[in-house]
């Protein structure tokens, strides 16, 4: 990146829009033409920027995008976004109305809401996705639940048709108040391709689901499978499919990785930098960062970089981590503090302040990458990325 890009900043994110583009091509191509593909871009865009990325795969084609919240959502209408948006997360009663406005489906998984729908009053109907738990045991309306859920939708009863006397004699309209748009589910161990048992069951469980709704010539969007699940499970495609992790070219899990090596790749979008604000010669036997937690071997050369666990740099990467400098690996030393760390530099070469380091990416001949970081923390690369403080700027390129 030329350095007049990064003026001013002491970390940033660097995102590739070619990788952005290469990973989504990939996942068209494992679909039917049919099909459709929801991107989801939830949770800041899994740290990557909720509107910046979402508006790539609107230009790349995308049918559906999916955000966790009404919030989320109506950032990205307010960014002129207009191809259909799902609120997967619970949506509270009170942003109903906003989400109408806003044109933004909205997930139903329980007759409570069904119930909340009738008491609103609303302008236009609200388009909603009946979540249903096939076996994961989160949100979602239980297998003996079909034939209720059913009536509900095709009686036009209380939840989906407002024809309540009393509301009626307000002057409430008894128009139905809601629209079904979408039936969908979601897989709770899909990522690992030796143990399929367990998907499968909940695949003829959403079938059922799905046979019922095409019983009762109810016409939804049926989708199920996530990243994991559209690699891996043909049978799960339906008529769409929703991409999250895989858009951002990090693998779901190493099984799924191992499974298609020999069939395609995923290109990572993210990098992460900062810069080398010092550095100090500190003599072998002192002790380095909060608690006095490193003792030095050697003499030794230390840099100070301004960054730390407020940014998202895991605190749990104190003593064990590394970053990149100029091609090198320089490893964490000392405890990692709020807005501060301490990397070992005396073996690379050519080191000065002001110097790029790579927290997550590529240098050179060398690579820090999402799963490299979280197989030492033995964690998620989902919780990592996430966690990247959104105040950081992200740079599209």
């Amino acid at each position: 990146m030329k350095k007049e890009e990064r003026l001013g900043l002491r970390t940033w994110v660097e995102i590739d829009k070619k990788a952005i583009a290469h990973n989504y091509k990939v996942f068209r191509a494992l679909i039917p033409k049919r099909t459709k593909l929801m991107g989801v871009v939830k949770s800041n865009a899994y740290g990557h920027n909720l509107v910046e990325f979402a508006q790539k795969l609107v230009k790349l084609g995308a049918d559906y995008l999916a955000v966790d919240s009404v919030v989320e959502g109506i950032a990205l209408r307010k960014e002129g976004i207009k191809i259909p948006i799902l609120v997967l997360g619970y949506t509270l009663p009170e942003m109903i109305e906003k989400a109408v406005e806003n044109d933004l489906e909205i997930t139903i998984s329980n007759f409570e809401y069904f119930e909340i729908i009738k008491n609103l009053e609303l302008k236009n109907k609200i388009k909603v996705h009946i979540k249903i738990d096939s076996g994961m045991h989160r949100h979602g309306f239980q297998e003996g639940d079909i034939k209720r859920v059913v009536e509900e939708i095709r009686n036009n009863r209380p939840g989906y048709q407002n024809n309540h006397p009393a509301l009626t004699k307000a002057g409430i309209s008894g128009k139905p108040k809601a629209t079904i748009v979408g039936l969908y589910t979601h897989f709770a161990a899909a990522k690992n391709p030796a143990f399929p048992k367990d998907t499968k069951n909940q695949i003829e469980v959403f079938e059922k689901w799905q046979k019922a709704f095409v019983k009762a010539k109810i016409k939804v969007i049926c989708h199920a499978g996530a990243t994991s699940g559209t690699i891996l499970f043909p049978d799960a495609r339906f008529n769409m499919v929703r991409v999250g992790i895989g858009l951002y070219g990090i693998w779901p899990s190493r099984e799924t990785k191992a499974y298609v090596a020999d069939k395609f790749k995923l290109k990572p979008v993210l990098s992460w930098r900062t810069v080398i604000a010092e550095i100090n010669n500190i003599k072998a036997g002192e002790r380095v960062g909060y608690d006095f937690t490193e003792t030095l071997k050697q003499n030794s050369k230390v840099a100070v970089l301004p960054l730390g666990y407020w940014h998202g740099y895991p605190r749990a990467l104190s003593g064990i981590g590394a970053v990149l400098i100029n091609g090198e690996r320089a490893k964490v030393l000392g405890r990692i503090c709020m807005d501060i760390m301490m990397v070992d530099v005396t073996n690379v070469k050519n080191v000065k302040v002001g110097d790029e380091v790579t927290l997550i990416g590529q240098d050179g001949d060398e690579e820090l990458s999402v799963d490299d970081i979280a197989t030492i923390l033995d964690a998620s690369a989902y919780e990592l990325v996430t966690r990247i403080n959104p105040l950081i700027k992200r740079i599209y390129r």
